[in-house]
């Protein structure tokens, strides 16, 4: 069990797996500071100061915060968005590999194929030949 869980887990999928997930989690904190501390308070700025973290209305005794959802909203928009423009980059300056075209060749016809086919065209050129005359 042991030996097919280090199989496992030593895989380079997994791995760069992990690495991903790592990379993404620290790359999520910094977009998520910058909706924040930047374009939040610019949008707020914009808007004329609202932000959207208070927004809510009670009812009863419940309190529906709406403005934490549109928050949400707003920063799964910028983050996916700035995953797309990173993997896009990333895209741009990878490595092109060289397409590779593979080249069938066509097998010789069968020898009975060949004569039929030399007596075809025999007989094309034969009868092209009486057309002109």
């Amino acid at each position: 069990m042991w030996e097919e869980f280090k199989k496992f887990a030593l895989k380079g999928n997994v791995l760069d797996l992990a690495v991903a997930v790592v990379i993404g989690a620290a790359f999520g904190k910094i977009v998520s500071s910058l909706v924040t501390d930047i374009i939040m308070p610019l949008v707020g700025m914009l808007t004329g100061g609202i932000d959207l973290n208070g927004l809510s209305f009670s009812y009863g005794d419940a309190v529906v915060k709406y403005g934490v959802f549109l928050q949400s909203v707003v920063d799964f928009f910028i983050i996916a968005f700035s995953i797309f423009m990173v993997v896009k980059l990333a895209n741009r300056f990878k490595r092109k590999e060289p397409v590779k075209v593979e080249v069938v060749e066509t097998p010789a016809p069968a020898p009975e194929v060949a004569l039929l086919t030399e007596i075809r065209d025999l007989l094309r050129t034969d009868k092209q030949a009486q057309k002109d005359n």
